[in-house]
């Protein structure tokens, strides 16, 4: 079975307006499908952490419901906004996005990132573009370079 790299910008929002939201669910239904590439966590520590709990989420709750149900992106954004205690007023997303956009890898990840992509050291520097970059490589390699 061929594995999927995913490649929804942790930059997109869907219609409930929440950062890297969307590559959330792709991420856990590749995961629940055996489908994501090797390296993609369907849930992991960093911006998927961060979503889940800024909107007051439980992880395995996620994971359950996108496992078990295979929802489209709109059923399980209905889904977010039906669970109890979720966090979804304005300030509390704008603050969650802000957090989303503003997180700065380390030196050596922004190095590491551009330099695999041949790039100097330098920008972008913001972890939205370099993960996109990363992803950009590894679908490459994986599906057109061979």
């Amino acid at each position: 079975m061929s594995t999927i790299v995913p490649l929804i910008s942790s930059g997109t929002t869907g219609p409930l307006g929440v950062l890297h939201l969307p590559r959330l669910w792709q991420k856990v239904s590749l995961e629940a499908a055996g489908k994501i590439a090797d390296g993609y966590p369907g849930i992991g520590a960093g911006y998927d952490s961060m979503v889940i709990a800024g909107l007051g989420l439980d992880a395995e709750a996620v994971r359950a419901y996108v496992t078990n149900e295979k929802p489209t992106y709109p059923q399980f954004e209905a889904w977010v906004q039906a669970q109890p205690g979720v966090i979804l007023d304005a300030d509390s997303v704008q603050a969650l996005n802000d957090s989303i956009a503003g997180y700065i890898h380390d030196d050596g990840t922004r190095q590491e990132i551009l330099s695999a992509n041949g790039l100097p050291d330098g920008e972008p520097r913001d972890a939205i573009n370099l993960n996109n970059l990363d992803d950009w490589l590894e679908f490459h390699a994986a599906e057109i370079a061979d």
